[in-house]
């Protein structure tokens, strides 16, 4: 039952949007509904969540007073909802899926046009934030796929927030054999405990190098993954990772300016160490669609259930309390799920 709306009325219609209007300031505006281009569809969102580059890159940043009000629509890029317009052969109106925007961050509205290789669908039942989590796990499980058999190995997970805590949960069920997981947070340390790390450490309490070696009886761990986003835990990680191990680099660091210039990294341990250095972006890949699928698949069947990360739950209209809940990092909050 393929259909569209006539472009008159698309373009007559009005949605709500959400837009920064100053630093960790969001205010509301309507604009005009999207008009859909052949191929491509409308999907009303029915689910929104936060990602921590969502914060570090625009929200939790002070821009030039140019800067303001920031482009409509950013920072969101997490969204979920049922497709109401379709002018794709591949599509049909009244699908659930998960959306990509394409090459913006700009989805913090009521409706979104999506490409037809940018969404992937997800069943009818359940809720569809329950299956929005996929997403960022499954750019988890992406780079999981680029690292072979994990059976036997023992892991060091540095950051322990949502893409930390789904490293966690892949590889303690892909057989590695010691998982660690690190952070500065006690709380998301209880998260990791329960997604299966089998040893967790706070850096505040324990020297981390003590505590890694003690855990891994005078080893290094074989595979090292950065998922904090810092300079420090990038060289954590190649300090840590051991002789011709493997180095995963998922957090995004930090932007840098001539105010906030990146500390200088010390490699000449790690260059000793032939250890490899995996840098993963599954969105840009030709297919960014397939692990993101795989993960749906795996949660059907049981394997993890993703949804377990939420913690907190608001509405479109309190998206400024989310915000400011998520960037505080209080109240025990790992992932957010955002409705109308």
């Amino acid at each position: 039952h393929r259909a569209h709306l006539s472009d008159a009325l698309i373009a007559a219609a009005q949605m709500r949007a959400a837009q920064l209007v100053g630093p960790k300031q969001f205010s509301f505006t309507d604009v005009p509904t999207p008009t859909v281009g052949q191929g491509n569809v409308l999907v009303e969102i029915e689910r929104w969540s936060i990602c921590g580059s969502d914060i570090r890159n625009l929200y939790g940043a002070v821009l030039p007073e140019h800067g303001y009000p920031a482009p409509i629509g950013n920072p969101g890029h997490e969204i979920a909802g049922r497709i109401v317009e379709s002018r794709s052969d591949r599509w049909d109106v009244g699908q659930r899926v998960i959306a990509l925007p394409h090459g913006r961050d700009d989805a913090l509205v009521e409706h979104y046009e999506v490409l037809p290789n940018r969404m992937i669908a997800i069943p009818d039942e359940g809720d569809p934030g329950d299956w929005l989590m996929c997403q960022p796990s499954g750019t988890v499980l992406y780079a999981c796929q680029q690292l072979g058999t994990l059976l036997g190995k023992s892991v060091l997970i540095l950051g322990q927030g949502p893409i930390g805590l789904s490293f966690t949960a892949i590889f303690a069920r892909s057989g590695a054999r010691k998982v660690i997981g690190a952070d500065l947070l006690d709380y998301r340390l209880d998260f990791a405990r329960r997604f299966g790390a089998t040893h967790t450490l706070n850096p505040m309490d324990v020297p981390i190098h003590d505590a890694v070696s003690e855990t891994l009886e005078g080893e290094l761990p074989d595979l090292v993954v950065e998922a904090a986003g810092y300079p420090d835990t990038l060289q954590l990680g190649l300090d840590l990772v051991s002789e011709f191990g493997t180095l995963v680099m998922f957090g995004l660091q930090q932007r840098t300016s001539d105010e906030n210039p990146v500390p200088r990294l010390r490699i000449e341990r790690f260059r000793r160490s032939n250890a490899t250095l995996l840098a993963t972006a599954s969105g840009h890949m030709a297919d960014p669609t397939g692990h993101i699928e795989r993960m749906v698949e795996l949660k059907q069947r049981g394997w993890w259930d993703p949804s377990t990360m939420i913690t907190h739950r608001s509405t479109f209209e309190n998206i400024q309390d989310a915000y400011d809940l998520y960037d505080s990092r209080k109240d025990g909050i790992v992932k957010v799920v955002i409705h109308p």
